[in-house]
């Protein structure tokens, strides 16, 4: 790979995608942004990646809520979209490079879409990934869950394993990112003070919650007038 990707950013389709444009919103800077699949509609991307043939979104009802939308975007999108089978009808698809790949990474364990993004990732020496909108369970709904969470999980590992920095959109099941830090550790978070994690100059630990020092806020919380004029909320309360 030729070009430096340093922060790479993958966004799919589950709930926290929010988190993605309010990230972009608030000024937070990607070098690139992978689409899975039907994102590419919504947001603004530089590469896709639709693992499946394009005859299953363009002969098929079997891709669901998604059809429609790839449908229309497909026979005019610029590319790359990574996949498996090239189409005529498809101008933009390129051909996933699977035994580059598979060769680099020394693993062949592909079950839905997101680990072959993330296993390109490591093909093409990306330093921090960014992972918004890939889900696949939801607590707030026991009843829907996407098959694949097992896999991605598997890939996000051997990432780390290899240096790179990974960040999961908060609220997202994937990592347990949405769970309370003193129900992280099993066993333990029935103890009456849970053991947590802790990280002391880039190095992770454990230590108890009582003695782990909450962090100190960034900034101060301000209130945004109609005016721009920006007061803090330390002010607002002594008017």
């Amino acid at each position: 790979m030729s070009k430096d990707l340093l922060h790479v950013a993958i966004v799919g389709l589950g709930n926290t995608q929010g988190s993605f444009t309010s990230a972009v919103a608030n000024g937070k800077h990607f070098d690139e942004i992978w689409a899975i699949n039907s994102m590419m509609v919504p947001i603004k991307h530089d590469i896709v990646f639709m693992m499946d043939p394009a005859s299953r979104f363009l002969d098929t009802e079997n891709a669901g809520l998604q059809t429609e939308a790839m449908r229309k975007e497909l026979s005019n999108h610029p590319g790359p979209i990574y996949t498996c089978e090239l189409d005529k009808r498809v101008p933009g698809a390129v051909l996933y490079p699977l035994k580059e790949v598979v060769e680099h990474t020394g693993l062949c364990y592909f079950n839905n879409t997101v680990p072959y993004a993330i296993a390109f990732a490591i093909y093409a020496k990306v330093t921090h990934l960014y992972l918004y909108g890939i889900d696949y369970s939801y607590s707030s709904n026991i009843h829907m869950a996407e098959a694949g969470r097992a896999c991605t999980e598997f890939w996000l590992s051997t990432a780390i394993s290899r240096g790179l920095k990974i960040e999961v959109a908060q609220g997202s099941t994937l990592l347990d990112t949405n769970v309370p830090d003193e129900e992280k550790l099993y066993g333990y978070h029935r103890l009456k003070d849970p053991l947590v994690l802790s990280s002391e100059k880039g190095s992770l630990s454990v230590a108890k919650k009582s003695k782990v020092a909450l962090p100190e806020p960034l900034d101060s919380p301000v209130l945004y007038g109609r005016h721009d004029s920006i007061v803090s909320l330390k002010e607002a309360s002594n008017v």
